[in-house]
């Protein structure tokens, strides 16, 4: 029996995948058009490519594990020394492969909602399937004709793969890529959803309450993402951080911004029928985000660590864009008769309004994040310079805005819906304000002696009044951030109170309140769980304010004092497997007292397929205080004489703690009520023995990831073969050259243009010691940026000069804020006009909505009766 050709099979799958993916797509289309008995064909149609995709992806990784490298991705993206669960990670490890897998979900999602949708949303149905199999259609496409991860060597058949990038090389990559992509590709099905309601013109509350369960399982996978990859980045990249507003984590960042902003303004118009239209621009947008991001990771044009290599495929993603906003503009604007708002906003003192805040600032963030990210293109294009944004020109503006979002997340629960007054709406507000000024003030008295001093930034780099205000800002905000985040648990820790007490009045004690409390309004505080995650990351996030940071070379037997601990440097020590040689310095961490709390042992990597890359892995001793982050710069083996990185990072664990109780808020918020099950159940035509929901497979899903995680990061563990990608380690002695360092790029050409203070490239440490030898002999820090900037042009600046035409990307911010700002006015003052004129027509009922205890009885109340 001849044997299986394994690269010819993978593309007659994909093939007929597609074949099946356009049958589907057509009988869907036809159901949809009149014809339902069609349907049935649609769905065995979904199921059939659904199975086919299984098929290929099953192919592919089948074709890693017997390192078949006639496969050009396999030959590229593996070895044979690699163990197998690699072999399995690097199905998504380069851009064929990842697209097949991006295919893979949908195609899972697809799956799963069709089992949903049976007995549900008739109407809905056939256009649902057509736009999921138009979404699949493409990828396959572009699969089969510009990135087949089954394409062969014409030539000459490698004997041994290049192997995996060694920054891959870990068990967060067996995670952190999967949960990202079920949160990039569940954003599908809401999307598809939506579609379907505008085709249909079924734009009330239907399409609402179908798509709400689906978009909450997207964004939760997407949290899930972006956080394990910040603790990736944490534990794995050897700088100490864990967001760097690198382009590709800025390309997820965006949907979810547009995704949390949708997620909330979508309540307004399922309890008062309003802003559908925003609703409908919302969703479609974080969809198209996701493909932009997917364009943005995969195409090339913005330098990035994290991106793959650059590619004809862009040019598809181009002209599918081009192709959903065509159609998507105008299924709006046909169906702009049906999307007219039943009620409009009645007051600013409201929590519609407040909502709609919370969606300005977020879309603010998000085409902040835009520009910024694609600034260096548009930039190119319009003036013919490249000017680079780098990390510290995000911090600058984002901070600000994340603190006024963090406080309206306080707000909103205080304000009542319609119209609040102002005496109740103080009375409402006066313990979370109390609690927020305390923590300002007992900071600012205090905080020195706890370790949390009040932080000035040095001014002598910003030579003009916009970098110097910001400065301050940045000075001043550890407080702010402080001081919100406490307002922020405490209005939720007083609607939880409130909430309580109100059922303790009926007899029930305080425990069995609580849990009754939540179990029966699962949204509404699986929402407020959601919000003090929130809090808990943003107190995590505002102790990176107070690092501290040291470099020093150290002899065996040798000590040094960082903060209120010691580290002893003990001994290196050599160890090797088939596929690297290990490095291994260890220390001890000591108290105060010269007690030992803990050892670490920092390394050096070197890889058997890339040794001209050695990297380096840190060792992290984490407390709820702080942590304790070590790296080991060099070690000399003649003299065993070891250079050591040391950073005391405040806070960090929380920002973990907070992304755990994040994600258990939004599992118990999209978790199925008894009556929604009960309801759901009574509307099929006929009853079922097996019950499918999709909060289940999410729950179980999450529960199979995080057993893969244990069970990955303990192989290995034992194998020693979790690595991080940072040749060298940056040695910044003051606080001058750290904001220096951050300010300039490295101009190597070969790496992905990083700030000084991070890149640690051979070229990156020259002009390191250029720029000290200008501080030492006096020279101001803006005159050395100056000079930088004029030797290697705008594109060398992390964060753009504030003159000339750089002026434009710092005016653009401030623009949009008073843009903002005005529109609020405007806007206020028209919707406060008719809100006095709604208020004389309703004001023998207003007074009951308006009082605040009395409402709250009320939602109970409903809650209990769902």
């Amino acid at each position: 029996m001849p044997a299986l050709d394994i690269p010819f099979f993978g593309t007659l799958v994909l093939s007929l995948t597609l074949i099946s993916a356009s049958y589907t797509m057509a009988m869907a289309m036809g159901a949809g058009q009149g014809r339902p008995h069609l349907l049935p064909s649609a769905r065995w149609g979904t199921y059939a490519t659904c199975a086919l995709v299984l098929v290929a992806v099953c192919v592919l990784a089948y074709a890693f594990q017997v390192h078949d490298f006639r496969i050009r991705y396999v030959a590229r993206y593996s070895d044979r020394s690699m163990p197998w669960w690699y072999l399995i990670a690097s199905l998504w490890g380069g851009q064929d492969g990842s697209l097949l897998w991006w295919a893979f979900l949908l195609a899972g999602y697809t799956f799963f909602t069709t089992r949903w949708l049976r007995g549900r949303y008739t109407e809905l149905q056939p256009w649902i399937l057509a736009t999921l199999m138009s979404i699949l259609i493409f990828f396959l496409v572009l699969m089969l004709f510009a990135a087949n991860p089954f394409a062969t060597y014409i030539r000459t058949t490698p004997g041994d793969g290049e192997g995996l990038n060694p920054l891959l090389q870990n068990y967060w990559m067996a995670i952190h890529p999967p949960s990202l992509y079920l949160g990039f590709v569940g954003w599908s099905v809401p999307f598809a959803i939506l579609i379907a309601a505008l085709i249909t013109g079924r734009l009330g509350n239907e399409w609402v309450r179908a798509a709400r369960l689906w978009s909450m399982i997207a964004w939760t996978f997407l949290s899930l993402g972006l956080l394990l990859g910040c603790l990736w980045s944490y534990e794995e990249l050897g700088w100490g951080g864990y967001w760097a507003w690198d382009p590709v984590e800025n390309a997820s960042f965006m949907p979810w911004l547009v995704g949390t902003a949708y997620l909330h303004s979508v309540l307004i118009q399922e309890r008062r029928h309003m802003m559908k239209v925003w609703n409908v621009f919302l969703l479609a947008l974080t969809f198209f985000l996701t493909i932009f991001g997917t364009f943005l990771t995969r195409s090339g044009l913005i330098a990035s660590v994290h991106s793959f290599a650059r590619s004809d495929i862009g040019q598809y993603f181009v002209w599918y864009m081009a192709f959903l906003i065509i159609v998507i503009a105008a299924l709006m604007i046909w169906r702009l008769p049906k999307l007219k708002a039943d009620n409009e906003i009645e007051s600013l003192v409201s929590r519609e309004f407040a909502f709609l805040l919370n969606n300005w600032v977020l879309l603010g963030m998000m085409v902040f994040v835009l520009i910024a990210t694609t600034f260096p293109l548009l930039s190119q294009w319009v003036r013919g310079e490249e000017v680079t944004v780098g990390p510290g020109f995000y911090n600058k503006w984002m901070v600000p805005l994340g603190i006024v979002l963090l406080f309206l997340a306080g707000l909103g629960p205080l304000v009542a819906w319609r119209k609040a007054t102002g005496s109740k709406l103080a009375r409402a507000m006066a313990l979370p304000l109390g609690v927020g000024i305390a923590v300002a003030v007992f900071q600012l008295v205090f905080g020195a002696r706890l370790g949390y001093p009040p932080v000035v930034e040095p001014t002598e780099i910003y030579d003009t009044t916009t970098g110097t205000v910001l400065a301050w800002m940045g000075a001043v905000a550890p407080v702010v951030s402080f001081a919100t985040c406490a307002f922020v648990l405490a209005s939720v820790g007083q609607e939880f109170w409130r909430g309580i007490r109100v059922r303790m009045r009926r007899g029930e004690g305080a425990a069995t309140a609580l849990f009754r409390l939540i179990s029966k309004g699962r949204r509404r505080y699986g929402g407020y769980i959601v919000h003090i995650g929130i809090v808990l990351m943003f107190v995590g996030f505002t102790g990176a304010a107070y690092d501290v940071e040291q470099e020093k070379a150290l002899r065996p037997g040798e000590t040094m004092a960082i903060g209120k601990h010691t580290v002893r440097y003990d001994q290196p020590r050599m160890e090797a497997d088939p596929n690297k040689r290990m490095i291994f310095t260890d220390m001890t961490l000591l108290d105060p007292d010269g007690e030992e709390t803990g050892q670490v042992a920092p390394a050096k990597f070197i890889y058997r397929t890339h040794p001209q890359m050695p990297t380096t892995e840190v060792a992290i001793q984490s407390r709820p205080a702080e942590d304790v982050y070590v790296i080991m710069s060099t070690v000399d083996p003649s003299t065993r004489r070891g250079t050591f990185r040391i950073i005391i990072r405040p806070l960090v664990a929380w920002i973990w703690l907070g992304g755990i109780v994040l994600l258990l808020g939004a599992i118990l918020g999209m978790w199925p009520t008894g009556r929604e099950l009960v309801r759901e159940e009574a509307a099929r035509s006929r009853p079922r023995r097996f019950r499918f929901s999709p909060a289940t497979a999410v729950v179980a899903l999450a529960i199979a990831l995080a057993t893969m995680a244990a069970w990955v990061g303990v192989a290995s563990a034992q194998d020693d073969t979790s690595s991080s990608l940072h040749a060298g380690t940056v040695v910044l002695n003051n606080p001058t050259e750290r904001q220096l360092f951050g300010r300039l790029l490295c101009q190597c050409g070969d790496c992905a243009r990083l700030p000084l203070d991070t890149c640690a490239c051979g070229w990156a440490d020259d002009k390191r010691a250029e720029v000290r030898e200008l501080l030492a002999a006096g020279v101001e820090p803006a005159k050395v940026q100056d000079s930088y900037r004029a030797q290697y042009g705008a594109k060398a600046l992390a964060i753009p000069s504030d003159q000339g035409l750089d002026r434009a990307l710092w005016a653009v911010p401030i623009a949009g804020m008073v843009l903002a700002i005005g529109m609020v006015v405007a806007i206020g003052r028209r919707w406060q006009r008719r809100g006095v004129e709604a208020e004389a027509a309703s004001s023998s009922t207003m007074s009951a909505e308006l009082e605040y205890d009395s409402r709250l009885d009320e939602e109970l109340e409903r809650s209990e009766d769902a």
